[in-house]
């Protein structure tokens, strides 16, 4: 299970890693807290889009199928409405409503009773700052760390069906200063101008601490598929823009991995991994019957949850 703030993160953040596993047969679901609905028109090769936020949810929920088809993985929104990124000196209220400002547990409960019908063995999200400060990010890693941990305890959120634990919980490192730094040096070596410089500048400059890396996911083989997931999302992506600023046969001999860090796992691990299931083995009566919502219109269908044949 892969918790995401808004429509596009899933196709930015561990993209080619859900794509892989789902192709190697396991059960993939993004979530997607936010509709996504106060995201700036950030394509300037897109059309106009008439304001309004009904308007916009709409267009981001069919971006959000087309992503997950070009994933290869199923998908489901929590229901909350996106808070915007605040703007200002002082910085203003977020709107009244909105996900960030939502009480913890009403934010929390539908993941919580989410993940105790898919029942994940790993669920990947934000680390605590949110992989930068967007107040949805932010409350996007508090929710999914919440789940993980409460989802497990039969005295919590009673009511939301039966107890499930995850046994393993990570924070994606896609935009580290690490991975940043070894494709800006890869584009110098080959003559080619970085997309990275001023950002690794102003990383650096701002001494931002730097997670540590656990664990690597090989998926180079799925990059196509994660920049197909990105087109998808037209009114946020540019095609000719940051993220395809990289030439792909690059960025596979420099850097074909996705990283993250290992949180919280209920398993025996051995650090560094290069396989988000290290360490679990999925028994026979792991396999259940769940109904989720999935697609852009959320509809809700029954699906067999059985592990795959590798185990997973």
């Amino acid at each position: 299970m892969a918790v995401h703030a808004h429509p596009d993160d899933e196709s930015s953040k561990g993209a080619a890693t859900t794509a892989r596993y789902a192709a190697e047969g396991a059960d993939v679901l993004v979530v997607t807290c936010t509709g996504g609905e106060r995201g700036d028109l950030l394509n300037p090769h897109y059309p106009p889009v008439e304001p309004g936020l009904e308007v916009m949810r709409e267009i981001r929920r069919q971006e959000m199928a087309a992503a997950a088809q070009a994933l290869g993985v199923r998908q489901h929104w929590l229901g909350f409405v996106d808070s915007g990124l605040p703007e200002g000196d002082p910085l203003p209220p977020l709107p009244e409503g909105s996900f960030a400002t939502q009480p913890l547990e009403v934010a929390s409960a539908p993941l919580v009773e989410l993940v105790r019908r898919f029942r994940p063995h790993v669920i990947t999200t934000y680390d605590p700052s949110g992989g930068y400060p967007h107040p949805d990010h932010i409350m996007c890693h508090r929710v999914a760390f919440e789940a993980f941990h409460a989802a497990g305890d039969p005295e919590r959120y009673r009511d939301l069906g039966d107890p499930w634990q995850p046994l393993k919980l990570y924070y994606n490192h896609g935009f580290s200063l690490v991975r940043m730094r070894g494709i800006h040096e890869a584009m110098l070596a080959r003559g080619e101008e970085s997309p990275f410089g001023d950002w690794i500048e102003s990383r650096e400059a701002r001494e931002i601490p730097e997670r540590p890396t656990t664990t690597s996911i090989e998926c180079s083989a799925y990059f196509r598929m994660r920049d197909d997931a990105l087109r998808a999302h037209a009114t946020q992506i540019d095609p000719h823009g940051f993220f395809f600023a990289v030439p792909r046969d690059l960025e596979v001999a420099s850097w074909p991995t996705e990283e993250y860090e290992l949180a919280v796992s209920h398993v025996p691990t051995q650090l560094p991994e290069t396989d988000l299931f290290a360490g679990i083995d999925v028994a026979e009566d792991d396999v259940v019957d769940v109904a989720v919502g999935v697609g852009a219109a959320g509809a809700v269908a029954s699906v067999d949850a059985a592990p795959a044949e590798d185990g997973r």
